[in-house]
């Protein structure tokens, strides 16, 4: 089997940290890589500083097939993504000619001036290619493995789906579950007896509280059919022998 596609993602921005803004892109991304058969292996939030920011691309690009950033691409002063993607790859941040083009066609159609603070949302690492954006215009970025995106659930889902296309994916993770009516001080010494009989699959336990009762769901994943049915059969029939 070709060794899996992995990804990471950055999130950036103080309004993340301090809790102002609640992030709604992990969720989205983590779902959208993993129906593409890409696996979300990290996901980081850093704060709008500018080699926290080139910092956290360098030790993941380095680390991973691809890496999805969101946040801090807008037109004000702290939005300063693009130039710590430019000092984690060493390269000069500046206008692009193409994004500056797109931005005055679509200001030129609106009662708005093409301000210098609009104009920041054309900058990138020279040499990147832009990610279209379909709801707001300003684009986002690609340089590397690293894709920049805006912050904006809306306008982030837009640059995802404009990617998608560029992306190889791999063999996509399968999912079985078996409901059990334990809780997981229980079923733990026998769960990880089984988790090493079939180390070629992740299992997990989630417990469950509905106020009167705690049980746990037993997740079994992997990319191979049949290692994820073996192993399920042998979580059905440790929850038999459980449970009588």
């Amino acid at each position: 089997m070709s060794q899996p596609v992995t990804a990471a993602m950055l999130v950036i921005g103080d309004e993340i940290l301090s809790g102002r803004t609640k992030d709604k892109n992990i969720g989205y991304a983590a779902e959208y890589l993993t129906n593409m058969g890409i696996d979300l292996k990290e996901v980081r939030v850093v704060s709008d500083d500018l080699d926290e920011i080139a910092d956290a691309v360098n030790a993941l690009r380095h680390k991973y097939t691809y890496v999805f950033t969101s946040g801090g691409i807008g037109p004000t002063h702290d939005d300063i993504t693009a130039d710590g993607v430019a000092q984690a790859f060493g390269l000069p941040c500046e206008h692009h000619p193409e994004a500056l083009a797109i931005l005055r066609e679509h200001y030129a159609k609106t009662d708005l001036d093409f301000t210098e603070a609009r104009q920041r949302m054309a900058r990138t690492p020279r040499g990147a290619t832009l990610i279209e954006n379909q709801v707001s215009k300003a684009p986002g970025f690609k340089i590397g493995n690293v894709h920049v995106m805006a912050g904006v659930p809306k306008i982030m889902q837009s640059m995802m789906d404009a990617i998608g296309p560029t992306l190889e994916g791999g063999a996509k993770v399968l999912s079985k579950h078996i409901d059990c009516p334990v809780g997981e001080g229980t079923i733990g010494g026998p769960l990880g007896e089984i988790q090493k009989k079939h180390s070629e699959t992740m299992i997990g336990s989630y417990p469950k509280f509905d106020g009167r009762n705690i049980t746990t769901q037993i997740v079994v994943r992997g990319r191979d059919e049949a290692q994820v049915d073996a192993a399920i059969a042998d979580v059905e029939a440790m929850v038999a022998g459980l449970t009588g």
